[in-house]
């Protein structure tokens, strides 16, 4: 409850949501006072709602069970859709101290209305080219509907969204020609142009920007955590040999050689290290937060989880994202002989999105999302084991190489760390708001 990355993770997310909520109210007050338009004011509130429910979706993963754990009945996290200003101070901060947690239900019926909302009025494109990819546009709010619902195991609803998004047809041997329909967004022809062009391609769908100005600074920008120490970062955040030797990872697969090095950690060891913020100097990457290929993977996997047998259309989008990165697709690419059952093409398709978003901030989402999973195969059964921290990864990072007997511990799902603890400091000042069980 006191530790640093939770307490900031915390403290920063509701500051942004603040952000957000003081927006919203002041562009109402500025179209009522007939400062702005209604139509400017409702889509830039659009965009605020889009920032507000992202940010608690957040949130609600780190700090609460899952939605599939009984239905959304455990302790949600207070969802904050009011300002809290000098001019609201007194009130807003009586009503935070009145207002006990929700359910993690009535959280996720509040995130579907702001992102509703954020549907609904968003545009399709930012007017001004510079702004696309760094301010919300309609398919951003889409997208992370489809994650929402996923979370709470509607994935016929998902699907409905995302085949919005993709083609009905879309052809795997040519990845790039699979276009949007709403915004025009595609994959890139390699991996790596996607971070090439700071996440500003066609393929990013909405990206949190950062610059040599204005960035996360030397503790926390992408760059300095994830790049090997002996590039220029810190060499803190390693991938994990789990997937790096996976035999479904092919060898020679692009992702590998263009987005992943060989390097050293904090402790000059050996470990692999991603490449997709590479700017150690300035720390000025972009975070991509939505790309095109997870709308693709998001549909194939609601498309596998549909129906009792192997989805074609499922494996076809698929192959889409896979194609790209693959040697010889043609023979390489997955075909329904691939897979026996329903539950192998849903576990393929998990195990892509740890492939397609290594070091992108998704896995403990799907960690969350499927600990209760509606496949009961497909349940990692709480936090798996890892290699400990800091550890040598020579000679251990290799496809198909066996892991080392000594691993860090795996936590099961009704362990009470499973989830984050409510910050000490929110306890303190707002008693009504009560510690997740365990600490």
């Amino acid at each position: 409850p006191t530790t640093a990355n939770n307490v900031n993770y915390w403290a920063s997310l509701y500051r942004l949501i603040n952000f957000a909520n003081i927006a919203d109210e002041g562009l109402a007050k500025a179209a009522g006072n007939g400062v702005i338009t209604a139509a400017v004011a409702t889509s830039a509130q659009a965009e605020m709602r889009f920032i507000r429910a992202w940010a608690h979706h957040e949130l609600v993963t780190f700090f609460a069970r899952p939605f599939l754990d009984g239905n959304g009945d455990k302790p949600g996290v207070p969802y904050r859709d009011f300002a809290v200003s000098a001019a609201s101070a007194l009130a807003a901060v009586e009503k935070i101290r009145s207002t006990p947690r929700p359910t993690v239900a009535e959280v996720y019926t509040k995130l579907l209305a702001d992102v509703d909302f954020a549907i609904a009025n968003l545009p399709t494109q930012q007017t001004t080219a510079a702004n696309r990819r760094i301010r919300a546009e309609k398919a951003a709010a889409m997208v992370l509907k489809m994650r929402i619902l996923m979370h709470m195991g509607r994935f016929q609803e998902a699907k409905a969204v995302g085949d919005q998004l993709v083609p009905a047809s879309v052809n795997p041997a040519a990845p790039t020609s699979v276009v949007s329909p709403i915004g025009g967004y595609a994959l890139t022809a390699a991996p790596s142009a996607s971070f090439n062009a700071n996440s500003l391609s066609s393929e990013n769908i909405f990206t949190i920007k950062n610059d040599p100005l204005d960035n996360p600074g030397v503790n926390a920008a992408l760059s300095n955590m994830m790049g090997a120490a002996n590039l220029g970062g810190r060499g803190l955040v390693s991938v994990s040999p789990i997937v790096w030797n996976r035999t479904e990872w092919l060898d020679g697969d692009k992702r590998r050689t263009e987005l992943f090095v060989f390097g050293q950690n904090a402790n000059t060891r050996q470990s692999v290290f991603t490449t997709k913020y590479p700017d150690y100097v300035q720390r000025g990457n972009n975070n991509p937060i939505f790309r095109y290929a997870e709308v693709l993977l998001m549909l194939a996997e609601c498309e596998a989880r549909l129906g009792s047998g192997v989805s074609q259309r499922a494996i076809d989008l698929l192959n889409v994202v896979r194609n790209r990165s693959i040697p010889s697709p043609a023979t390489n690419q997955y075909t329904a002989a691939s897979f026996a059952t329903q539950t192998d093409l849903v576990r393929a398709i998990l195990w892509e999105r740890r492939f397609e978003f290594a070091s992108e901030g998704k896995r403990w989402m799907d960690i969350h999302r499927t600990a209760n999973d509606p496949i009961a195969a497909l349940r990692p059964g709480g936090i798996p084991a890892k290699l400990p921290n800091g550890a040598d990864g020579t000679g251990i990072y290799g496809i198909g190489v066996a892991l080392p007997a000594t691993l860090q511990p795996a936590i099961p799902y009704s362990d009470y760390r499973f989830i984050w603890p409510i910050p000490a400091d929110e306890i303190t000042q707002n008693p009504i708001i009560t510690q997740n069980p365990g600490y």
